[in-house]
Protein backbone atom coordinates (compact mmCIF):
# COMPACT_ATOMS: atom_id res chain seq x y z
CA UNK A 1 0.00 0.00 0.00
CA UNK A 2 0.93 3.06 -0.95
CA UNK A 3 1.73 6.56 1.35
CA UNK A 4 -0.73 8.45 -1.54
CA UNK A 5 -4.26 9.17 -0.73
CA UNK A 6 -5.66 7.11 -3.47
CA UNK A 7 -8.91 6.96 -4.72
CA UNK A 8 -10.20 3.78 -6.36
CA UNK A 9 -12.32 4.37 -9.36
CA UNK A 10 -14.62 2.25 -11.37
CA UNK A 11 -17.98 1.87 -13.38
CA UNK A 12 -19.12 -0.63 -15.31
CA UNK A 13 -18.43 -0.48 -19.20
CA UNK A 14 -19.72 2.56 -21.08
CA UNK A 15 -20.37 3.81 -17.69
CA UNK A 16 -17.51 6.79 -18.56
CA UNK A 17 -14.80 6.19 -16.64
CA UNK A 18 -12.40 7.00 -18.78
CA UNK A 19 -13.77 10.29 -19.15
CA UNK A 20 -13.90 10.81 -15.82
CA UNK A 21 -10.19 9.78 -15.22
CA UNK A 22 -9.36 12.10 -18.04
CA UNK A 23 -10.82 15.35 -15.97
CA UNK A 24 -8.96 14.33 -12.70
CA UNK A 25 -5.58 14.17 -15.19
CA UNK A 26 -6.34 18.00 -16.37
CA UNK A 27 -6.21 18.98 -12.91
CA UNK A 28 -2.88 17.57 -12.56
CA UNK A 29 -3.62 14.71 -10.53
CA UNK A 30 -1.77 11.32 -11.62
CA UNK A 31 -3.81 8.75 -12.76
CA UNK A 32 -2.84 4.88 -12.70
CA UNK A 33 -4.90 2.95 -14.78
CA UNK A 34 -5.03 -0.43 -14.74
CA UNK A 35 -5.54 -1.40 -18.37
CA UNK A 36 -2.67 0.11 -19.43
CA UNK A 37 -0.53 -1.36 -16.74
CA UNK A 38 -2.47 -4.49 -18.03
CA UNK A 39 -0.80 -3.76 -21.70
CA UNK A 40 2.99 -2.91 -20.02
CA UNK A 41 3.19 -6.06 -17.95
CA UNK A 42 2.69 -8.23 -21.39
CA UNK A 43 4.91 -5.47 -23.91
CA UNK A 44 7.92 -6.88 -26.09
CA UNK A 45 10.53 -7.96 -24.25
CA UNK A 46 9.16 -8.44 -20.79
CA UNK A 47 8.80 -11.51 -18.71
CA UNK A 48 5.53 -12.01 -18.70
CA UNK A 49 5.06 -12.09 -22.61
CA UNK A 50 8.38 -14.59 -22.82
CA UNK A 51 6.21 -17.20 -20.87
CA UNK A 52 3.21 -16.71 -22.35
CA UNK A 53 5.07 -17.43 -25.91
CA UNK A 54 6.85 -20.72 -24.26
CA UNK A 55 3.05 -22.24 -23.25
CA UNK A 56 0.97 -21.07 -26.45
CA UNK A 57 3.50 -20.61 -29.15
CA UNK A 58 5.49 -18.16 -31.03
CA UNK A 59 2.11 -17.52 -33.33
CA UNK A 60 1.04 -15.85 -30.13
CA UNK A 61 2.40 -12.55 -31.07
CA UNK A 62 2.38 -10.23 -34.26
CA UNK A 63 4.50 -10.05 -36.35
CA UNK A 64 5.28 -6.59 -34.23
CA UNK A 65 6.32 -8.38 -31.33
CA UNK A 66 3.51 -7.64 -29.20
CA UNK A 67 1.04 -10.08 -28.40
CA UNK A 68 -1.81 -10.77 -30.42
CA UNK A 69 -4.86 -10.18 -27.62
CA UNK A 70 -7.63 -11.45 -29.90
CA UNK A 71 -6.02 -14.98 -30.10
CA UNK A 72 -5.05 -15.19 -26.40
CA UNK A 73 -8.45 -14.34 -25.44
CA UNK A 74 -9.89 -17.22 -27.81
CA UNK A 75 -7.27 -19.86 -26.22
CA UNK A 76 -8.31 -18.90 -22.67
CA UNK A 77 -11.56 -18.61 -23.39
CA UNK A 78 -12.12 -22.08 -24.70
CA UNK A 79 -10.10 -23.44 -21.48
CA UNK A 80 -10.58 -23.22 -17.94
CA UNK A 81 -7.13 -24.74 -17.76
CA UNK A 82 -5.31 -21.80 -19.56
CA UNK A 83 -7.22 -19.32 -18.33
CA UNK A 84 -6.09 -20.22 -14.27
CA UNK A 85 -2.78 -20.32 -15.54
CA UNK A 86 -2.91 -16.98 -16.93
CA UNK A 87 -4.32 -15.52 -14.13
CA UNK A 88 -1.92 -16.47 -12.02
CA UNK A 89 0.85 -15.56 -13.77
CA UNK A 90 -0.68 -11.72 -14.79
CA UNK A 91 -2.13 -10.87 -11.53
CA UNK A 92 0.57 -10.82 -9.45
CA UNK A 93 2.66 -9.00 -11.52
CA UNK A 94 -0.42 -6.26 -12.45
CA UNK A 95 -1.07 -5.83 -8.96
CA UNK A 96 2.86 -5.06 -8.64
CA UNK A 97 3.16 -3.28 -11.02
CA UNK A 98 0.25 -0.85 -9.75
CA UNK A 99 1.10 -0.68 -6.19
CA UNK A 100 4.98 0.58 -7.83
CA UNK A 101 2.98 3.08 -9.64
CA UNK A 102 0.45 4.71 -6.92
CA UNK A 103 4.12 4.65 -4.23
CA UNK A 104 5.45 6.96 -6.98
CA UNK A 105 2.39 9.34 -7.49
CA UNK A 106 3.49 12.66 -6.48
CA UNK A 107 -0.02 14.18 -6.32
CA UNK A 108 -1.97 15.42 -3.22
CA UNK A 109 -4.41 12.07 -3.83
CA UNK A 110 -4.12 9.49 -6.83
CA UNK A 111 -6.42 8.01 -8.63
CA UNK A 112 -6.77 4.47 -9.55
CA UNK A 113 -8.85 3.91 -12.48
CA UNK A 114 -9.59 -0.04 -12.52
CA UNK A 115 -12.95 -1.73 -14.22
CA UNK A 116 -12.87 -4.74 -11.97
CA UNK A 117 -11.79 -2.74 -8.79
CA UNK A 118 -14.63 -4.38 -6.55
CA UNK A 119 -14.34 -8.05 -7.96
CA UNK A 120 -10.72 -7.74 -7.84
CA UNK A 121 -11.05 -6.73 -4.23
CA UNK A 122 -8.48 -3.99 -5.32
CA UNK A 123 -10.81 -1.41 -3.13
CA UNK A 124 -8.88 -2.97 -0.45
CA UNK A 125 -5.53 -0.79 -1.86
CA UNK A 126 -7.86 2.61 -1.31
CA UNK A 127 -8.76 4.96 0.85
CA UNK A 128 -11.99 5.77 -1.05
CA UNK A 129 -14.25 4.32 -3.32
CA UNK A 130 -15.48 6.51 -6.49
CA UNK A 131 -18.33 5.06 -8.77
CA UNK A 132 -19.25 6.57 -11.61
CA UNK A 133 -22.93 5.17 -12.20
CA UNK A 134 -25.21 4.77 -15.17
CA UNK A 135 -28.33 2.51 -15.63
CA UNK A 136 -27.66 -0.62 -17.81
CA UNK A 137 -29.21 0.78 -21.17
CA UNK A 138 -26.75 4.16 -21.26
CA UNK A 139 -24.26 1.79 -20.42
CA UNK A 140 -25.03 -0.49 -23.63
CA UNK A 141 -25.77 2.32 -26.15
CA UNK A 142 -22.49 3.82 -25.29
CA UNK A 143 -20.50 0.64 -25.01
CA UNK A 144 -21.31 -0.35 -28.76
CA UNK A 145 -21.73 3.21 -29.96
CA UNK A 146 -17.84 3.07 -28.84
CA UNK A 147 -16.30 -0.40 -29.06
CA UNK A 148 -17.71 -1.61 -32.38
CA UNK A 149 -18.61 -4.58 -30.36
CA UNK A 150 -22.11 -6.68 -30.88
CA UNK A 151 -25.09 -6.38 -27.90
CA UNK A 152 -24.34 -10.04 -27.14
CA UNK A 153 -20.78 -9.54 -26.65
CA UNK A 154 -21.39 -6.12 -24.72
CA UNK A 155 -24.09 -7.80 -22.31
CA UNK A 156 -22.00 -10.75 -21.66
CA UNK A 157 -18.90 -8.22 -20.44
CA UNK A 158 -21.74 -6.57 -18.21
CA UNK A 159 -23.26 -9.92 -16.80
CA UNK A 160 -19.58 -10.83 -15.85
CA UNK A 161 -18.97 -7.45 -14.14
CA UNK A 162 -20.24 -6.54 -11.11
CA UNK A 163 -23.79 -5.08 -10.70
CA UNK A 164 -24.63 -1.53 -10.35
CA UNK A 165 -26.15 -2.27 -6.85
CA UNK A 166 -23.02 -4.31 -5.90
CA UNK A 167 -20.53 -1.33 -6.77
CA UNK A 168 -23.41 1.53 -5.28
CA UNK A 169 -23.17 -0.48 -1.90
CA UNK A 170 -18.94 -0.61 -2.05
CA UNK A 171 -19.05 3.36 -3.10
CA UNK A 172 -17.41 6.24 -1.11
CA UNK A 173 -18.73 8.83 -3.58
CA UNK A 174 -20.68 8.61 -6.86
CA UNK A 175 -20.65 10.11 -10.09
CA UNK A 176 -24.31 9.93 -11.55
CA UNK A 177 -23.21 9.82 -15.43
CA UNK A 178 -26.72 9.12 -16.85
CA UNK A 179 -26.75 12.61 -18.61
CA UNK A 180 -24.59 14.33 -21.02
CA UNK A 181 -20.79 14.53 -20.82
CA UNK A 182 -20.70 17.99 -20.20
CA UNK A 183 -21.83 17.89 -16.81
CA UNK A 184 -18.63 15.99 -15.67
CA UNK A 185 -16.64 18.83 -15.22
CA UNK A 186 -18.23 20.39 -12.52
CA UNK A 187 -18.72 17.25 -10.83
CA UNK A 188 -14.93 16.25 -11.03
CA UNK A 189 -14.19 19.32 -9.77
CA UNK A 190 -16.35 19.52 -6.90
CA UNK A 191 -14.80 16.07 -6.36
CA UNK A 192 -11.36 17.19 -6.75
CA UNK A 193 -11.67 19.96 -3.73
CA UNK A 194 -12.76 17.36 -1.38
CA UNK A 195 -10.20 15.14 -1.94
CA UNK A 196 -7.36 17.51 -1.69
CA UNK A 197 -9.30 18.17 1.63
CA UNK A 198 -9.36 14.82 2.80
CA UNK A 199 -5.92 13.49 1.47
CA UNK A 200 -4.42 17.07 3.37
CA UNK A 201 -6.01 15.44 6.77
Amino acid sequence: MSTAFVVGLTGGIGSGKSAVSDLFAKLGIDVVDADIVAREVVAPGRPALNRIVRRFGSDIVNNDGHLNRAKLRQIVFDSAEHKQWLNDLLHPAIRQAMGAQLAQSTTPYVIFSVPLLIENKLDTMTNRVLVVDCDERTQLTRALARDGSNETTIRAIMASQATRAERLAKADDVIDNNGSLSSLPAKVEQLHQQYLRLSAD
